[in-house]
């Protein structure tokens, strides 16, 4: 979350969210992957506790980013194909895509002229990318209507992902190529597709306009807390049995299907309770240093992946720690790796001038040094060519 204009107008809550889901993902991630397959019985309480925090992470993650991009789009001085949010949102997308894949590459199989079908899997980086892209699409759409219709379309969208999930979860997709038909299914691997968890992002995006409209509003935040705890108590506990009355009332079995695995819904009312939280405690968290993990998640977000699951070079924890730890070394572990992960990023960002200067530097000595190469080959060959003419000359006359 970059500039949103003076700091006072700044959502400090948004900030300390993103900071939240983030450690929450790289935690996550690391026991998910590090702990040994022995302790992660849904019958101990910790790990059961912990495994439906770790639930709740994505869909905040996702919820929030659409929140920000359409927060900022919509808070943009100048509206409509003028408005500079536009091609960053484009930008960023295409940016999010491009990383999602690169973390996902390996080097050596490059080098050896093999591309794994472990590259063409799609992940949160790819999902939040297509999110802000389908974002810009309904903003674009709603122009000529002054963007009236634009959070009725977001929520519209979000709410059919969810409801529909059953149906193209079990359709087949073998027939597309590998890397479309993995934004559809995680039948090869996929840990995030597109569908549904753009809905999220979509969901977001609604959210961040009926903020909006509470701007001038004294109570601005005690409403939004009040309505975010109801709507997520209603998603929570009385959506199954909603879905289920009207699958009976309708005999339609979509509902049922739906209620019988109601695990969108029931997200998306933990999400709520997440943003009530966070605006009810939005005093305690106007700290710079939820400012700046807040701003840095992608940073954190790729230098994880990189330390965890070895992206380009193959060789990360994952590789030599696999399901191999017990809670006594996982526990501590994760704390480290968040606290290192975030660390790196945080220098990153602090250094980041400098470090793009010495790249760059870098990039043109070797361009100098590879063109100086190759003008000195040039030179060689083009002296050796002249001998060999000359010998052949020589030899001509000599017959």
């Amino acid at each position: 979350m970059h500039n949103m204009g003076t700091r006072e107008k700044r959502l400090f809550f948004i900030d300390a969210m993103r900071a939240w889901a983030i450690l929450m993902m790289l935690q996550g991630h690391f026991i998910d992957a590090l702990l040994d397959p022995v302790f992660s019985d849904p019958a101990n309480g910790a790990f059961a506790l912990w495994s439906y925090f770790r639930g709740i992470t994505a869909p905040v993650f996702f919820t929030v980013s659409g929140f920000i991009f359409t927060y900022l789009l919509l808070g943009s001085p100048n509206q409509g194909l003028d408005n500079p949010r536009i091609r960053k949102g484009i930008k960023r997308g295409l940016q999010l895509i491009l990383i999602g894949y690169l973390l996902r590459t390996n080097l050596f199989g490059l080098f050896k002229g093999e591309f794994y079908p472990t590259s063409y899997q799609v992940d949160v980086l790819h999902c939040i990318g297509i999110s802000l892209l389908f974002i810009v699409g309904v903003y674009a759409l709603t122009k000529a209507r002054g963007y009236r219709g634009m959070g009725g379309l977001l929520l519209g969208f979000g709410v059919l992902l969810f409801l529909f999930e059953p149906l193209y979860k079990s359709w087949d997709y073998s027939m597309l190529p590998l890397p479309l038909a993995n934004y559809f299914t995680r039948a090869n691997g996929s840990v995030f597709t597109i569908f549904p968890w753009v809905g999220y992002a979509f969901i977001g995006g609604f959210l961040s306009m009926a903020f909006r409209a509470l701007r001038e509003d004294r109570y601005r935040y005690l409403k939004s807390i009040g309505a975010s705890l109801a709507a997520g108590a209603l998603l929570v506990w009385a959506s199954s049995p909603v879905f289920i009355w009207a699958g009976s009332l309708s005999g339609i079995p979509l509902f049922d299907q739906v209620a019988s695995n109601n695990y969108l819904f029931i997200r998306l009312g933990n999400v709520f309770v997440v943003f009530a939280v966070f605006m009810a405690l939005r005093g305690l968290l106007q700290r710079e240093v939820f400012l700046k993990i807040g701003q840095n998640t992608l940073a954190i977000y790729v230098i994880h992946f990189m330390v965890l699951y070895g992206s380009l070079l193959g060789i990360g924890l994952y590789r030599f720690l696999h399901h191999s730890l017990s809670p006594s070394s996982a526990i501590p572990g994760a704390l480290a790796f968040m606290a290192i992960s975030t660390m790196l990023a945080l220098w990153y960002d602090r250094n980041e001038g400098l470090i793009k200067a010495k790249a760059t530097g870098v990039a043109l000595l070797l361009k100098t040094t590879g063109e100086q190469a190759l003008l000195q080959a040039f030179r060689l060959v083009r002296v050796q060519v002249l001998r060999l003419l000359r010998f052949l000359k020589g030899a001509q006359e000599r017959i």
